[in-house]
């Protein structure tokens, strides 16, 4: 009887003990996997900054620091330029644009207008060229590493009549 007990008890063990004879290789996955669910991938823990930011702000203050610089530097250069248009126009075009991991920004899409567009051809280039020549950037941070973001600016257009 007391061997059939100590049978029924070992074997009760082995099934329950199934964790312990798990590689560490997987164990350390299991790990990794539930960390990576718990990662917001659609958030940064720093936003891409200019030189004249201030990386020990918020990400509040970080964002607003990095939207009103680009702002800024887009609006200057616009400032010179002299939009034409057969009728009057007010209207909002949207700009993507990312900045990758090493902090280099480049346009993705500028939405086209046909009455902009048409009549000034080279529109994309200048938005394209102040942009490049934005100054230094660093990328933004998730964790501690260098991340590639993603922006929508929206910029509003406006001719006299």
């Amino acid at each position: 009887m007391n061997y059939r007990l100590f049978c029924v008890f070992l074997m009760a063990g082995s099934l329950c003990a199934c964790d312990l004879f798990e590689s560490r290789q997987a164990r350390t996955q299991k790990l990794v996997d539930a960390e990576m669910r718990t990662i917001n991938f659609n958030e940064v823990d720093q936003f891409p900054l200019f030189d004249d930011c201030d990386e020990t702000e918020d990400k509040r203050e970080q964002r607003t620091c990095f939207e009103q610089t680009l702002l800024l530097h887009l609006s200057m250069t616009l400032q010179d330029f002299e939009f034409r248009s057969a009728e009057s126009l007010r209207d909002t075009l949207h700009i993507d644009f990312r900045v990758d991991a090493n902090g280099v920004i480049s346009i993705t899409s500028v939405e086209q207008h046909p009455g902009l567009t048409d009549e000034n051809p080279e529109f994309e280039r200048i938005v394209t060229g102040s942009l490049r020549s934005l100054p230094r950037l660093q990328p933004a941070l998730k964790r501690g590493i260098p991340v590639a973001t993603q922006f929508r600016l929206p910029l509003v257009l406006q001719t006299n009549d």
